[in-house]
């Protein structure tokens, strides 16, 4: 892989990451599930901690759209992106809003992980996972 074409995937990577955040701020639900697998696995901080395929992925989103009651907050801290010819994986750190059951609002700074795999020259998101630092 040539430092140019490095270059050029990790900035589409960088885009594809930034508008599924910017879409779950919005909480544009299509723009989430867009460059995802249809067969992608999840592993996530609540019930189900395990999501498999697109329709238990969609789900999952209608749980946390209930926790964050349009905090508009969903945001990359730190980002950072390895790619090789055909798979790539992404760490950053992020941080949400959203209400506890008491009414009080509460944030979580997490950590998320991507693996993509290039398909006819698109990256898709295979896998996500999800995490919270234990307390």
């Amino acid at each position: 892989m040539s430092a140019s074409s490095s270059r050029t995937d990790q900035a589409a990577i960088r885009d594809l990451v930034e508008n599924w955040a910017k879409a779950v701020r919005s909480r544009n639900l299509d723009g989430i599930l867009a460059n995802h697998s249809p067969d992608m696995l999840m592993f996530d901080v609540p019930p189900p901690i395990q999501s498999k395929g697109m329709e238990a992925y969609k789900k999952t989103w209608q749980r946390f759209f209930s926790w964050s009651q349009d905090s508009g907050v969903f945001d990359i801290n730190k980002l950072d992106i390895t790619t090789g010819n055909d798979v790539a994986f992404v760490t950053a750190l992020m941080r949400c809003a959203g209400m506890k059951a008491n009414g009080e609002r509460e944030e979580l700074e997490f950590r998320l992980t991507i693996g993509l795999r290039k398909i006819d020259e698109q990256w898709i998101v295979t896998h996500e996972h999800h995490s919270i630092p234990a307390s």
